[in-house]
């Protein structure tokens, strides 16, 4: 990933270029927010982190990044006394802390790095999957899960999606035919829209892969109970098999959003 470091402090600046690049990032420096604008809005960053000091709200700053250019960069905010609800409501993704806490950067690039993957794939519009029995299509799905980040931006919100994929499709493609193949993953969509609650939105966002966008969740618990319901009911689910009688291997994980951080994962036959 291409990271681009905006700090005052040189130190500090030093000390995360280095364990960046033993992550094997490409990394930038730059000490001016305003050249860093410039340099933004002319070259590809995947990642920003951005100490708003000596400003007092960073708010101002990352609105005027993310209204100047195309891409979703994922933002950290840096700074000695701020929380993730604050970092959050400024627009950026996540925090890191000061005095830094290297040790936490791996999981923390992590899930940067798969919130930029997913919103790469979502968005590549190069194959849609259509509309088709109460499962919306990618491009749709897409629309709703760049409004779930803007509104994440523009107001503070978090959501969640719930990622639900048949792991060895390929496989049973492979073994027992396209139409075996084909027929479990019918079985599993039909299966899914049977399991959601009205207000539940899901999208095929891969050729194995749904995609389940919770918004506004009431309670804090509300996601992970989401998720392990679907979990439990797929486990029992005895008629999403191939057409072969194959076993059908389903990965589920919990995504949460703006961070990209997985809060729960579940795999199963």
């Amino acid at each position: 990933m291409r990271v681009l470091i905006v700090d005052r402090d040189e130190l500090s600046s030093k000390m995360l270029t280095t364990k960046l690049l033993e992550l094997g990032c490409d990394v930038v420096e730059q000490t001016s927010k305003n050249d860093a604008l410039e340099m933004i809005t002319k070259d590809h960053f995947d990642v920003l982190m951005i100490d708003p000091a000596p400003l007092t709200s960073p708010r101002p700053v990352i609105l005027n990044i993310r209204r100047n250019i195309k891409n979703y960069p994922y933002i950290f905010l840096m700074g000695e006394d701020i929380s993730l609800e604050e970092a959050i409501k400024s627009g950026t993704n996540d925090i890191l802390h000061k005095p830094l806490d290297i040790a936490a950067l791996p999981q923390k690039m992590e899930s940067a790095g798969l919130l930029s993957s997913l919103v790469r794939q979502i968005g590549d519009d190069s194959e849609d999957f259509p509309s088709a029995g109460g499962v919306i299509a990618k491009s749709a799905f897409n629309q709703l899960f760049l409004s779930a980040l803007d509104r994440a931006d523009r107001y503070g919100e978090t959501s969640y999606v719930i990622f639900i994929a048949m792991e060895n499709f390929t496989e049973i493609q492979g073994m027992d035919g396209a139409y075996a193949a084909e027929y479990a993953l019918a079985k599993l969509s039909q299966f899914l829209v049977r399991l959601r609650r009205q207000s539940d939105i899901i999208g095929q966002t891969g050729k194995a892969q749904y995609a389940l966008l919770l918004q506004r969740p009431v309670y804090e618990t509300e996601p992970e109970e989401a998720a392990a319901r679907f979990a439990e009911a797929l486990q029992g689910a005895d008629d999403i098999t191939s057409s072969a009688a194959g076993q059908v291997n389903i990965s589920l994980n919990l995504i949460e959003l703006p961070t990209g951080r997985v809060v729960k994962t579940y795999s199963f036959p």
